[in-house]
C-alpha cells in the first residue's frame, strides 16, 4: 500500500516546530500569528518520500490473550493474588 502524497511524519513536524519556537516566543501578537500560519504551511507542504520497500500490513499487532480485562484497581488485584 503506497503512502499518500500528503502523509506527514511526526519527526519532520517536530523538527519544523523546534525551528520555529524561538521566533514564535520572540514575536508579538500579529507577527506571531503570521509565523504560526507559516509554520502550518511548511508542515502541510512537507511530504514523506516514497519508500518502495516499506509495507504497512493491516493486521492486529497483538494477539488476543486468555486473561480477563482489568476491572479493578491494580493494588486490589495484587492483594487478591497475595491472599490466594
Amino acid at each position: 500500500m503506497a503512502l499518500l502524497h500528503y502523509a506527514n511524519r511526526k519527526q519532520g513536524t517536530r523538527h519544523h516546530l523546534n525551528n520555529f519556537i524561538p521566533q514564535l516566543l520572540a514575536a508579538f501578537s500579529q507577527k506571531r500569528l503570521q509565523i504560526y500560519f507559516t509554520l502550518l504551511k511548511v508542515i502541510a507542504h512537507k511530504t514523506v518520500s516514497d519508500r518502495p520497500a516499506r509495507s504497512e500490513p493491516r493486521v492486529r499487532k497483538r494477539r488476543p490473550k486468555a486473561y480477563p480485562l482489568m476491572t479493578k484497581p491494580r493494588h486490589e488485584l495484587r492483594k487478591q493474588l497475595q491472599t490466594a
